[in-house]
């Protein structure tokens, strides 16, 4: 899980990466030898022939036999100048129209020999053997036997696993498809219904014994990911959305995050709840006109005033959690009205760097609610989030496309997605993803930000798929 008390959260510095050429442009200095060639070229086979007979004539010395001598060299040496300059040309275009691949192959990656897999299998494989190799599994004398992860990977061990690094750790495993037996989603599944809370729901490390819905939402999604029955969900469901009101949770309400999260949840753990359409339409009712964007409407950390300011973040949150609603329970014109927007909000970054652009800025937030035992004193959960990766997934969502085409945007969304995966790309090592913790050397590796790396790049692998022939 992750968020901001806005723009002052932690940004890793990252180095522009060097634009790479346009495949049809020469390179701005060029070698000597191409500068020449395309200096005759400008000239001409013929003048360039010329040139050199003038040239030859002018210098050569009187002593050579005479004038007729000095002809003939000159001569000889023009008409071969001239032969040479037309066979470099003919050359030269010979290589565009093929293709040269002196000058197209890709450098990195892509530069593979042809049938050679590209890194992201290796990505995907190394996450499951850290994942595998940092699995907890402890012995409850409660709960009994507990396998899955805490919060972060790296934690002093033994660490219980925790409901949200659990969750977190489940959809991993279904999004790489368990390669092997070494890891067992049904044991990941009994772990997450015996971390449970007494009367029901789940609730983050940091939050105590009572349930939280955000957190429910999260589990109650993973659960009917893995195959969970609708039957063994619905009192949990009930329980999550009986207590998500305003009067009863007025924080939660008016959070972007926590909507979004709970809305996100329960399109896959119930997705003919009737409180779904009501937080629908909150989201959608919560969008703010940004006047640096062409009042383009976005997101802001709250639904409420204070909105706060527009964040790329939320909006990215927003466009997502919107685009699974409508595939879900269809979409009327406001809420459509507010997604397309979004889409069109996130296209019109002003800056040019779209890799490094302070919309992918990592933000934190507090999500402050009152305690039921004594509330005069705050529950206080610190929320980070990894924002590449919510932009990624908020263009790659089928939506967004839609919208930059008919908008004649389509060049604008490319270069933006590109940007957006490859910050997200550059944050992992051997395909995990660390957060650092403000001005601290320390770093974390939270599983929340690993799924969420995974996660982009493994739908902006599937949405770029192009089969061959």
């Amino acid at each position: 899980m992750s968020q901001q008390q806005l723009g002052r959260g932690p940004l890793r510095a990252r180095q522009p990466r060097p634009t790479p050429p346009v495949p049809d442009a020469e390179p701005p200095d060029g070698s000597p030898p191409a500068r020449f060639v395309g200096w005759l070229g400008g000239l001409g086979c013929v003048a360039a022939g010329y040139g050199v007979f003038q040239f030859l004539f002018s210098v050569l010395p009187g002593s050579l036999d005479g004038s007729a001598a000095r002809y003939l060299i000159a001569g000889v040496s023009g008409l071969g100048t001239s032969v040479a300059a037309w066979l470099a040309a003919a050359l030269l275009r010979a290589r565009a129209a093929a293709g040269d691949p002196a000058r197209t192959a890709p450098v990195g990656p892509a530069a593979l020999a042809p049938g050679a897999p590209g890194p992201l299998p290796q990505v995907f494989a190394s996450a499951y053997d850290t994942l595998v190799d940092q699995v907890s599994v402890v012995d409850d004398p409660e709960r009994g036997r507990l396998t899955g992860w805490p919060h972060s990977l790296g934690e002093n061990m033994p660490s219980p696993p925790t409901p949200v690094g659990t969750a977190y750790g489940l959809h991993i495993m279904l999004d790489l498809g368990v390669p092997d037996g070494r890891l067992s989603t049904g044991d990941l599944v009994d772990t997450l219904w015996r971390l449970r809370l007494p009367d029901g729901g789940w609730s983050a490390r940091s939050q105590g014994s009572e349930a939280r819905p955000e957190v429910t939402a999260l589990v109650l999604g993973a659960l009917a990911r893995a195959g969970t029955s609708a039957e063994r969900l619905t009192a949990e469901v009930e329980r999550c959305t009986s207590g998500f009101t305003r009067g009863q949770d007025r924080a939660g309400r008016e959070s972007t995050h926590v909507v979004t999260t709970v809305l996100r949840g329960l399109l896959r753990a119930a997705p003919r709840s009737e409180v779904l359409p009501v937080l629908r339409e909150a989201l959608a009712d919560g969008a703010i006109s940004d006047p640096h964007r062409d009042h383009r409407r976005c997101w802001g950390y709250r639904l409420h005033a204070p909105y706060g300011p527009p964040s790329a973040l939320h909006t990215a949150q927003a466009v997502v959690a919107l685009d699974r609603a409508a595939r879900v329970l269809g979409e009327n014109a406001g809420a459509r009205a507010a997604r397309e927007d979004g889409v069109r909000w996130l296209l019109t970054c002003p800056e040019t760097s779209h890799d490094t652009c302070a919309d992918l800025r990592n933000l934190q937030e507090e999500v402050r609610r009152p305690r039921t035992d004594d509330p005069l004193r705050h529950e206080v959960l610190n929320v980070r989030h990894f924002t590449a990766s919510w932009v990624a997934r908020a263009l790659l969502a089928p939506g967004a496309l839609a919208v930059a085409r008919a908008d004649g945007l389509e060049e604008e969304w490319r270069v933006r997605l590109d940007g957006a995966v490859a910050a997200v790309w550059a944050g992992q090592t051997d395909g995990i993803w660390l957060w650092g913790r403000g001005d601290s050397a320390e770093l974390r590796r939270p599983m929340w930000m690993t799924y969420q790396g995974l996660s982009a790049l493994r739908a902006h692998a599937v949405w770029m798929y192009q089969p061959v022939g």
